[in-house]
Parts: C-alpha cells; sequence; structure tokens
C-alpha cells in the first residue's frame, strides 16, 4: 500500500497590539493575543531547527513587505473589513466585531513576512484537511484552525501536553482512535490527526449545535462550554457566553475568523508574497516489520533529521511494524534504494531490538557497501560505545529509557540527575 504526500513546515510569529474599537462590549485588552504569540514563538523556533525550515532559510530569501501595514490597516473603515467577511458565504459564522478586528491586525503585522510560507505550506496540507473535514461533513473553513492551534508545525507542543497540528490532548487523541505512547504518538500523524480532528468537531456541533460553540469545546473541552452556558442563564450563543469562557477560548474565536480573513483578503492589503519553492516530492509505504531510522539512515543514506521531519509521529526514531501497519515516508528518489535495502534494514533493526540496544544517532552515516549484512553481523562483536540522546519536546525520563532499553534509575545516574525533570534540547547519556 502506497500514498503520495507532501511534507513541508513553516514558521510563523504573532504579537500582541491593540486596535480601534467596534463595539463597547469587546474592548480588547488581548492578554489572549499574548498567550497566543507565545504559543506561536516556540513553535517558531522549533520550527527553525526542523530539517526542511533549515535548508530553505540556507537557499532562500524571505519575502519582505515594504508598505507600512498597520497605517494601512487603520484607514480602513470597519464595514469594509465586515462586508469582505459577509462575502465569503461560510457556514460558520464569521462574527466582526473589536475583538476581531484587533486579531486580523495583528495577523496582518506579523505575517507581512512569512506570508509565502504559509501560503505554501496551504498548498500542501489544505487538501488533506478538506478531504477529512468532508468526511465527516464539517465545513471546509475549519481548516484554518490549524493556523491557529500550531502554525501548521506537526512537531508543535503546547504548555499542556497538546500535540501535533490540531493539538489533541492525550486522552481526547486516544478516544479517537490515535495512538499515543513511548513510541509512537499519532497526534504527529497528518492524515490520521486530521481525520480524528475532523470526527471530534463533528461531535463537538452534534452536542451544542452551533459551530462557534463547537470550535470553542475544541479549544477548551465541552466541559467548559456546559458550565459558560449555565453561568450565563442558558444563552447558547458564543458572544453572549464569551465573559465566562476560559481566558484562551475568548481569544480563539476572534483569531480563527482573522486567520480566515487574513488568508483570503491579504491581497486587499497590499500583500503580494511570492510562492517559496520547497521541492521535497515524497512517497510513503506501510511498513509491517520493525524499523529503526538508524538503519535507514545507514543503509540508504536519508538522514535521521529528514526522517523525523517526514515522519514526526515516532517519538524513539523507531516504527513498532511488528505490531500493526504503519507508515513510512521518504524522499521519493530513494524509494528504489528502500527496496533494496528493505531486509537488511529489518534484519539489523530486529537485531538491535532483542539486544536492547536502540540507537539514536548524531552523526549521518553512508550507505554500505555491498557486503552490507557481514558488516551488519560483525558489529554484534563490536564494543558498545557511549551513545547519548538530545531531548524532544514531549519527552519524559520513562519513554527515554523505554526506547534506549535501559532504565530511569540508570539514566539518571549516568547524568548525575536528582530528579525526573528534563528539559527540551538537553542532551542525556543513555549508555
Amino acid at each position: 500500500m502506497k500514498r503520495f504526500c507532501y511534507i513541508v513546515l513553516f514558521f510563523l510569529l504573532i504579537g500582541p497590539i491593540t486596535c480601534p474599537e467596534v463595539k463597547a462590549q469587546f474592548i480588547p485588552t488581548n492578554p489572549e493575543a499574548a498567550d497566543l504569540a507565545d504559543q506561536y514563538v516556540s513553535n517558531y523556533d522549533s520550527l527553525l531547527n526542523s530539517f526542511i525550515l533549515s535548508r530553505y532559510v540556507a537557499t532562500s530569501r524571505r519575502h519582505r513587505a515594504n508598505i507600512n501595514t498597520d497605517y494601512a490597516f487603520d484607514q480602513i473603515h470597519d464595514t469594509v473589513i465586515a462586508n469582505r467577511l459577509k462575502s465569503l458565504h461560510t457556514v460558520i459564522p464569521m462574527t466582526y466585531n473589536s475583538e476581531v478586528r484587533s486579531y486580523i491586525r495583528m495577523y496582518l503585522n506579523r505575517m507581512k513576512t512569512r506570508l509565502d510560507v504559509m501560503l505554501t505550506l496551504s498548498e500542501f496540507y489544505f487538501p488533506i484537511f478538506e478531504q477529512s473535514l468532508a468526511k465527516y461533513n464539517v465545513p471546509e473553513e475549519l481548516k484554518y484552525l490549524t493556523i491557529v492551534e500550531s502554525a501548521m508545525n506537526p512537531q508543535a507542543t503546547s504548555r499542556v501536553g497538546a500535540a501535533g497540528l490540531w493539538q489533541f490532548m492525550y486522552t481526547t487523541g486516544k478516544n479517537y482512535g490515535l495512538e499515543v505512547n513511548s513510541i509512537i504518538d499519532e497526534r504527529r500523524d497528518t492524515y490520521k490527526s486530521s481525520d480524528a480532528a475532523a470526527h471530534y468537531i463533528h461531535d463537538l456541533y452534534r452536542i451544542f449545535g452551533d459551530w462557534q460553540l463547537a470550535i470553542a469545546a475544541y479549544n477548551c473541552g465541552p466541559g467548559n462550554i456546559n458550565k459558560a452556558i449555565a453561568r450565563s442563564g442558558g444563552k447558547h450563543d458564543f458572544w453572549q457566553i464569551y465573559s465566562y469562557l476560559p481566558r484562551e477560548t475568548r481569544g480563539y474565536i476572534p483569531a480563527f475568523i482573522a486567520a480566515t480573513y487574513i488568508m483570503n483578503f491579504y491581497p486587499e492589503h497590499g500583500l503580494h508574497p511570492k510562492r517559496v519553492s520547497i521541492p521535497l516530492r515524497t512517497d510513503t509505504v506501510m511498513v509491517e516489520r520493525n524499523m529503526m531510522f538508524h538503519f535507514v539512515n545507514k543503509y540508504i543514506g536519508v538522514s535521521i533529521e529528514e526522517l523525523r521531519s517526514l515522519n514526526p509521529q515516532y517519538r524513539a526514531d523507531y516504527i513498532p511494524g511488528e505490531g500493526g501497519s504503519y507508515p513510512l515516508c521518504l524522499p521519493t528518489e530513494k524509494m528504489n534504494e528502500l527496496i533494496m535495502w528493505a531486509d537488511s534494514i529489518f534484519v539489523a533493526s530486529e537485531d538491535s531490538i532483542s539486544r536492547r540496544t536502540l540507537i539514536t544517532p548524531t552523526v549521518t552515516e553512508s550507505a554500505p557497501p555491498a557486503s552490507s549484512r557481514s558488516t551488519v553481523s560483525s558489529s554484534r562483536k563490536a564494543a558498545k560505545p557511549t551513545s547519548y540522546h538530545k531531548v524532544r519536546r514531549g519527552e519524559t525520563l520513562t519513554s527515554i529509557a523505554a526506547a534506549h532499553g535501559t532504565t530511569v534509575k540508570k539514566i539518571k545516574k549516568l547524568n548525575g540527575l536528582k530528579s525526573d525533570k528534563i528539559r527540551y534540547g538537553q542532551r542525556l547519556k543513555v549508555r
């Protein structure tokens, strides 16, 4: 079984600002915008270190906008923006008020130099999102939620543990069929997480009968929406229960409407970005035997960083194919080499796993000569070198120990750790 996919990453950075009033009852103090800014900064930082984005930064010049978008935006009358939103003819009401205006201004200001990347990513990701949304009869415009949730970064992890493009929490992801453990996290799988998100939003709409409330519930959970409805005296309109919602959720609908606006009306604000060329053609094959990234790297020369970027759902650089059928995404030109070396990769991976020596290399190794099988066999007699692991987002000492066939106690002893706390980017000795 094979499927074709394009996987790319991009970056997005926004910051808090203020704007003119539209309706007095929604004066934009924007503490929620500051929270979103922090979230995007985190996603931006992680993307700077991604394999694909580092190649883009090294070979391309970022788009620059030479207009004063803040001044130009402030000259636009409210009725103009309100009418543009109405013209979208969306199923979800595109409410316009001061909160929405402030988020539009904020997105416009921060995206003006990054819109080229965002539009390029939308060409690749949106068809995948649209297919899942249509499957569950969910409005197509909900694809813009991924801009608010994760900046379309499959590796994004929030401070409360939500992960992936659609920012699923652990329990919700499990409830919607996403496998999450120390080896695999399907919240980061583009296809499976999109399908689960569409299914979840569909179920939320069945509960509340209102798309804005369903979206809000996606952010804070149906329990918090029910509490806000009760405190408001039984009102079932997002803006009528606005003040009873968690702070983050109050900014969630305005941010979604603003992202939808910018993606549809950026030319009206003088932005004419060029499409970014990130030519990454990939194919996906289904793996039904255990496979370690270390040996994919060794036999066909795809770097560990590229494998992680193309397959963000695998937390331990390891595909547990023995327990089911799992996708492996590779550059198209490497598929023939994978077929040629598949048996050697499987044998070497299973041999390493049987000896409990999962490997996380830091140096890309070249492909082996024709006598690869003898090379793999002879490695059994070699002395075990010191192994290190660089902590990735969402990992714990328990998951790292499981991935390397060791124990938390041993890792703490090797690194002189007095507690179980570790930080993103930390280099740990694991053997």
